[in-house]
């Protein structure tokens, strides 16, 4: 995505998307690609998509949990 369209969908301003997908790319966590003026993010590779899928599934286990202790 660029970053116009994940300040749209995050709900951020510019400035914030573009302080996060830097330490994001510092990181090795996302890889950009150049189109024209546009610049494309998206993650580095397959092991960083698993590992953002397993911490999802695990706050949906902790917050389902939460759920029936109250």
């Amino acid at each position: 995505m660029c970053v116009g369209d994940l300040v749209e969908a995050l709900d951020m301003t510019q400035s914030a998307v573009s302080h996060q997908l830097r330490v994001l790319r510092q990181n090795d966590l996302v890889k950009f690609r150049k189109e024209g003026k546009a610049v494309i993010y998206s993650l580095d590779d397959e092991h960083v998509n698993l590992l953002l899928q397993q911490s999802m599934c695990h706050i949906i286990h902790k917050k389902g949990a939460d759920l029936y202790e109250e």
